[in-house]
């Protein structure tokens, strides 16, 4: 099949500057949110003056409502279409309140009132909900071809890391750099907070627009097709779309795993390392590696495969979590503090960031089955399991703070407060790694079946226009087996003269 064959076929392949354009928008996404993942529990309690089980309680029940939400977002987006695009434009019109609720979150105006921390973490979830599902379906958008799909993630993960190093290491400098006496613990710090965010979120907006400029939505589901959806769409393709089960499931434990863990770093740094200058080295140790093992996981794919490459990488993250926790005395033994996260974070980020190029895949099996590529519903479907993990990572922290005895501002935290802090930074994420592990050896979707399923839609795409619709109904005489893919499959079968697959 000769590049322009594939490329009316839809198996593009983007150019560097297309690549880095998506990915950042995944890198101005981190700026905004994985801030509020990793810092707010800390911000709240230390800063604006909440207690640790009301945080907690707060962040379950927004969670629960952005649940609701999701599904919602997801099949509006589905059934409409912007000036820009089905997905892009809601980069611009859903960025633009994401930003406004990301700077509002981090005011003390009404330090303490637990309305105002309400109303503004709410419109927050909700804005961003609007803005990440559509951003997630729209690398399904961009291509078919499988290699060129695992580059593009590769390159969101790439991104998204930087996003995620500024964060890590930039938000405690900065904070601590700008609040009186250096401290960004406690209520008179409040200002540097505010400060920080703000900048964060002018830089992330522009960068949300440079993803807009360089992205182009070329594989979408027929516009005739679009007033077909409905939110009953949701549970049937849950419930017939197999690969994509195994992918929510592991969506819950990778997001909680994350969840907790970062929220409980600021506490193990502060109150058991007994390290605070060190908490933002701590932070970017756990981000790094991801700049030198991302770009090799292409690679790796293609000569293990996808399953060993999650299975073996989840389990160095499991033996960096039993480091974390075997280090006796962490605050004279900081150096093997920092080891532990380095051994963690490369299990966790190769694992954790990979994972979403099985979305595109699950998106590609349902439209196999039914004729319609419902990418906002898929993601939809996703993200009300990754909000779930990010819900039961939320109010972990906060649970175990407060059955622990956590005391705000209390200069020396009792042995059993600190036991709970370690947990959260290890025991607890450990447990959900094995989880994981166990999870995603379920996932069958092999990457020669993937190409057969792409070229069988494009295939039918290709009747069904020159029969004059564009209606693209399911073959239930496919070759390939239904559901769980059991057995070989000869991906050349129906490609005339053995030409070479796209993408490999």
């Amino acid at each position: 099949m000769s590049a322009t064959q594939s490329e009316s076929a839809g198996f593009y392949r983007l150019n560097w500057l297309q690549r880095i354009g998506f990915g950042a928008g995944d890198l101005a996404q981190n700026l905004i949110y994985n801030t509020i993942a990793t810092y707010l529990l800390f911000f709240y309690t230390q800063v604006f003056g909440l207690g640790a089980g009301v945080a907690a309680t707060m962040f379950l029940i927004v969670r629960i409502i952005d649940a609701v939400w999701a599904p919602l977002v997801g099949t509006f987006i589905d059934k409409h279409t912007t000036p820009w695009g089905r997905y892009r434009g809601w980069l611009i019109l859903a960025g633009i309140p994401t930003a406004g609720f990301g700077v509002l979150v981090f005011w003390d105006g009404f330090s303490g009132s637990l309305l105002y921390a309400y109303v503004m973490y709410i419109g927050l979830e909700l804005a961003y909900t609007l803005l990440n599902v559509p951003y997630g379906a729209l690398n399904a958008s961009l291509t078919r071809d499988n290699h060129e799909i695992s580059v593009l993630t590769t390159t969101r993960m790439f991104m998204a890391n930087i996003g995620g190093l500024v964060v890590a290491f930039g938000v405690p400098v900065i904070v601590q750099a700008i609040a009186p006496n250096n401290e960004w613990g406690v209520p008179a710090a409040a200002g540097a907070w505010l400060a920080t965010m703000s900048i964060l979120i002018v830089i992330g907006f522009l960068i949300l627009i440079f993803c807009f400029t360089q992205t182009k939505e070329r594989v979408v589901m027929d516009a005739s097709l679009q007033d077909e959806v409905k939110i009953t769409d949701l549970a049937v393709e849950f419930r017939r779309n197999r690969p994509l089960r195994t992918l929510a499931f592991f969506f819950v434990t990778a997001f909680a795993m994350m969840a907790v863990g970062n929220s409980g770093a600021a506490f193990y740094m502060t109150e058991v390392v007994k390290r605070e200058d060190l908490a933002g080295l701590f932070n970017a140790l756990g981000v790094l590696p991801a700049f030198v093992f991302l770009p090799l996981v292409p690679m790796i794919r293609r000569r293990i495969g996808k399953r060993p490459l999650f299975i073996a990488f989840l389990l160095i993250g499991i033996i960096g979590l039993a480091m974390l926790y075997f280090i006796p005395n962490p605050h004279e033994n900081v150096a093997w503090v920092m080891v532990a996260q380095v051994v963690r974070s490369i299990g966790v980020i190769v694992a954790t960031g990979y994972m979403w190029a099985l979305v595109p895949e699950v998106i590609s099996y349902g439209e196999w089955k039914t004729g319609r590529r419902i990418s906002g519903i898929v993601n939809a479907l996703t993200g009300i399991f990754f909000r779930a993990g990010f819900a039961l990572g939320g109010v972990v922290p906060g649970i175990v703070l407060a059955l622990t005895g956590f005391v705000t501002d209390s200069a020396q935290q009792s042995a059993r407060t600190q036991q709970g802090i370690l947990w959260l930074v290890s025991v607890i994420p450990a447990i959900l790694l094995i989880l994981a592990v166990f999870i995603i050896s379920r996932y069958d979707l092999s990457d020669a079946q993937l190409v057969q399923i792409n070229r069988e839609i494009e295939q039918r795409q290709r009747e069904g226009s020159a029969e004059g619709t564009d209606r693209t109904p399911a073959l239930p005489n496919s070759s390939l087996a239904d559901p769980a893919f059991t057995g070989s499959l000869d991906i050349t079968q129906r490609a005339p003269g053995n030409e070479k697959t796209p993408g490999t």
